[in-house]
């Protein structure tokens, strides 16, 4: 039985496509309006300062000699698929899962154009307190770590089927 896009969680792919234009929107004037490792203060404990990440989250593996840009690319791509899958196997009524998925392929998307366009990341979110600084990051991982809290927190206030209800 085949089943209208719209009864599935591919629904909520439009706000994808929104995490992917305020994430690469933002990328854009950063990289028009700073030079690399320019830094401006914004409020106390956050500065926008531009960096360029050639490796994952905390600069891992940045400095293996460019391997690591398909690597990454790939990781991205296969949580892309698989989420649209569980999208597609859901229904849209499934919101918070919904929009856990779509914030995390829009910013996997994010960061894939950038790792594939200019072969790394644009980060230009610092956060610190004192002299510590928090790795330097992007809008994109910041909807990507936003998504990953909603999934844990759907699994927390999933209600029981039926079948879990009989077991215990």
């Amino acid at each position: 039985m085949s089943k209208s896009i719209c009864s599935t969680g591919l629904r909520w792919l439009w706000l994808a496509v929104v995490v992917i234009i305020v994430d690469l929107g933002s990328k854009f004037l950063i990289m028009g309006n700073f030079q690399l490792g320019e830094s401006m203060p914004l409020i106390p404990y956050l500065n926008l300062f531009y960096a360029q990440n050639h490796g994952a989250a905390f600069s891992f593996l940045a400095d293996k000699g460019g391997w690591q840009r398909w690597f990454f690319a790939v990781i991205a791509l296969a949580i892309v698929l698989a989420l649209v899958v569980l999208m597609y196997r859901g229904t849209a009524k499934q919101k918070l899962n919904n929009i856990a998925f779509a914030m995390i392929i829009g910013g996997a998307l994010g960061n894939l154009f950038d790792r594939l366009y200019h072969g790394f990341v644009v980060d230009f979110i610092d956060f610190y307190v004192g002299n510590w600084h928090f790795a330097t990051f992007n809008l994109a991982d910041s909807f990507i770590c936003v998504g990953a809290a909603l999934v844990v927190l759907e699994g927390f206030l999933a209600k029981p089927t039926e079948a879990e209800k009989s077991k215990g």
